[in-house]
């Protein structure tokens, strides 16, 4: 008995200053790892799909609450990365293993008019890679269309359900601006115009200058003002001309960026009749996001596990994203339907907004910094 007291009364061996590190840095991995997955994440923006809402080169806080966290799909992969290791092209992760994912409850379901960021469900827009749902690559645009909503766009005004619906703030489309000769980089600046709102378009018969530029209507207002420019014409994306690149391919003999629709969102347990419109709108969707195990669309068929079924019934929600830099922004009206399993979460706000094209001393944009996103 004395012995036994005295075993558990020896004070314990202190830890190593590399033990301390070691026990430090795995907890905060760890707890890192559980807030990334189940409350907020950090997100930079690389392209200019969705200016002036948000801006290139911006870092947001994106809230997995408000929608509600999913589990774990993907377990074999390096915590704290996405794809692949930082700064390299190697995978982080191995697919061996696929389990089964939920979404937690949620502040709120998705409504129309958010901005969202989900996981883009088009393999083009994965590199050409397959990969796992919670692997594929982030977007952040806006939720134009919840599950049931009827889109069409008539020469750029968007309609929901039949209501007009309301533009976001300074929202950009295309123009094409005719000037006497180059235009002086110092008014681009002073428009707050980057390399990304404009590019030269070519020479008219006169040797005019033409830009194609991603505009407001108060920087539109300005550059018709301006005495070095001519003229700013509308660009309509194809005018009335079909675009080849138009979702659902079978559709691409009419629409186009400008002149979309009408098209129901799927919502889960909306029914279908299978037939060669149905399936012309819906086919590819139904293949390749409803999780059947195999799927055949030919011949005006639907072929499910090896059975025709002349009805389909959608398994989950789906909604339609499009840019606020309409003309300049890859999204639904190109790659189709987002699934419900592809959501990631809500951007509540900017926490730093960096210029990559200003000197060293205006870097920082500070004026964005730590705006709510809406």
């Amino acid at each position: 008995m004395k012995w036994s007291l005295f075993r558990h009364n020896r004070p314990r061996k202190p830890k190593s200053v590399a033990r301390e590190w070691r026990d430090s840095v795995i907890f905060a991995v760890v707890v890192a790892t559980l807030i990334r997955w189940s409350a907020v994440e950090a997100f930079v923006v690389p392209t200019p799909s969705m200016e002036n809402t948000i801006q290139v080169d911006e870092f947001l806080f994106v809230s997995k609450l408000h929608y509600g966290p999913r589990t774990p799909r993907t377990p074999l992969q390096v915590p704290l990365t996405h794809q692949t290791f930082w700064g390299t092209d190697i995978p982080s992760y191995l697919d061996w293993i696929q389990l089964p994912s939920w979404r937690l409850p949620g502040i709120s379901s998705v409504q129309r008019e958010d901005v969202v960021v989900f996981n883009v469900p088009d393999l083009r827009m994965n590199d050409g890679i397959e990969r796992p749902i919670d692997l594929k690559t982030y977007y952040v645009k806006r939720c134009v269309g919840i599950p049931g909503d009827v889109i069409q766009i008539k020469d750029r005004v968007l309609s929901v359900n039949g209501t007009t619906l309301e533009p976001p703030p300074e929202m950009k489309f295309s123009y094409l601006v005719r000037a006497g000769q180059a235009i002086n980089q110092f008014h681009f600046e002073k428009l707050g115009l980057d390399s990304d709102d404009y590019y030269l378009a070519g020479h008219t018969r006169e040797n005019k200058v033409v830009y194609r530029m991603f505009l407001t209507d108060e920087q539109r207002r300005h550059l018709e003002e301006a005495p070095f420019v001519e003229a700013v014409i509308i660009d309509y994306t194809t005018g009335d001309d079909p675009d080849p690149d138009i979702f659902p391919a079978a559709k691409s003999n009419s629409w186009n960026a400008d002149n979309y629709g009408p098209l129901t969102v799927p919502r889960e347990g909306m029914t279908i009749e299978v037939n060669d419109s149905t399936l012309a709108l819906y086919g590819e969707t139904i293949r390749l996001y409803e999780h059947h195990d195999d799927v055949q669309v030919a011949d005006n068929a639907l072929v499910i596990d090896g059975t025709a079924v002349d009805t389909y019934t959608f398994r989950q929600d789906y909604y339609f994203m499009m840019g606020d830099n309409r003309n300049n922004s890859l999204d639904s009206r190109y790659w189709g339907f987002v699934p419900e399993d592809h959501i990631v979460g809500k951007p509540l706000f900017t926490w730093l907004s960096i210029d990559r094209e200003a000197g060293l001393l205006e870097k920082i944009r500070w004026e964005r910094m730590f705006r709510r996103i809406k």
